[in-house]
């Protein structure tokens, strides 16, 4: 599904017009966006939680050449779904 197809399936759920949906699906992003960049986790009760996580810097290795190099440490984001969306997908 792209963001069209969720844009169309907001609209209809929600009887909202598209262009109110798109409206709401990028203030979605924004908020967890922003929330995740100031260190805040953001979580709904049954659908997940996504959360900030710190990956360590280490040795990695090109499989082309072989040669050893340095992946710094950077920061990621993870999801961990809820009960309810663990169900609907089983």
């Amino acid at each position: 599904m792209n963001k069209h197809d969720l844009v169309k399936a907001i609209a209809e759920k929600t009887e909202f017009s598209q262009e109110n949906a798109e409206k709401f699906l990028n203030g979605f992003v924004k908020v967890i966006s922003k929330s995740l960049a100031q260190g805040d986790d953001v979580s709904r009760v049954g659908f997940g939680s996504f959360s900030r996580a710190e990956r360590s810097a280490r040795t990695g290795r090109d499989f082309k050449t072989g040669k050893s190099t340095a992946v710094p440490a950077y920061r990621t984001v993870k999801f961990k779904p809820g009960k309810n969306l663990k169900e609907a997908v089983v």
